[in-house]
């Protein structure tokens, strides 16, 4: 691990380490914390990773970068890191990468519009930037910001919930009672159009509608989802902060 750390700070210096099944070779001089989007993961086939936050010594710019040694695999995060990088930030940290693992497979993970990964970055930033966190001083306002932030998610997956058992309390009944409806009225004009052609409209009335509650169920599922990404990056600041704050007390 430490030839990775090593190669990477050709690119610039390292603000912080994630670590996901990977122990560190040595005790580490920035904030190091738990990958607590893998760590939550129902499923066990994530590959033991190190991820770091990178900072280009040319532009200042932020990155995300995640190594899994044991499938020689690279991974970039654009969305943890939206609107803290240019693509020719980007374009210099994938040339370094080619270079020094030309052995590794790299990928650039853009934000997802079906988890609402831009969302969540206007969300977050409009409370704190990451910037802010790898770098600010002023600990005690940093660490109100990351409150607000946490409110913020936990009002978010309070929404969610609503949005969820209003669905579930309405479908039942309206589909119950549109069906209903449905046989009744369109069966009055079956002989004019056919009953083939009342079946047709009586599905497709019936289907219509359910597709609109089921659009509202996912709606409210991603919520929920992007409610927990909000919370999880308050959590994350928050253990950032609190590296950092302790390295800072420790050199003093």
């Amino acid at each position: 691990m430490r030839q990775i750390f090593d190669a990477v700070t050709a690119f610039g210096p390292i603000l912080a380490i994630k670590l996901y099944r990977l122990p560190l070779d040595a005790p580490a001089t920035v904030p190091t914390l738990p990958c607590l989007d893998h760590e939550a993961k129902l499923h066990d086939t994530v590959a033991p990773h190190v991820s770091v936050y990178l900072q280009d010594q040319v532009s200042g710019e932020l990155h995300e970068v995640a190594f899994m040694p044991s499938r020689q695999q690279i991974d970039i995060d654009a969305a943890s890191t939206l609107g803290e990088h240019t693509e020719a930030s980007r374009a210099r940290l994938l040339a370094l990468l080619r270079d020094r693992f030309p052995g590794y497979h790299i990928r650039v993970h853009e934000p997802s519009r079906w988890r609402g990964e831009r969302r969540v970055a206007a969300a977050c930033r409009a409370q704190l930037t990451l910037r802010e966190v790898l770098t600010g001083t002023d600990f005690e306002r940093l660490g109100r910001r990351v409150h607000r932030l946490q409110i913020v998610g936990t009002l978010m997956e309070k929404q969610s919930r609503v949005a969820s058992w209003g669905v579930r309390t309405v479908t039942g009944p309206v589909l119950a009672a549109v069906g209903f409806l449905a046989y009744e009225l369109l069966g009055s004009i079956a002989l004019r159009i056919g009953d083939t052609a009342v079946s047709q409209l009586r599905y497709g009335v019936v289907g219509l509608l359910g597709a609109v509650f089921l659009y509202y169920g996912l709606k409210a599922v991603q919520l929920t989802d992007m409610a927990n990404q909000v919370w999880k990056r308050s959590a994350e600041y928050s253990l950032i902060l609190a590296g950092r704050q302790r390295l800072a007390g420790s050199q003093q």
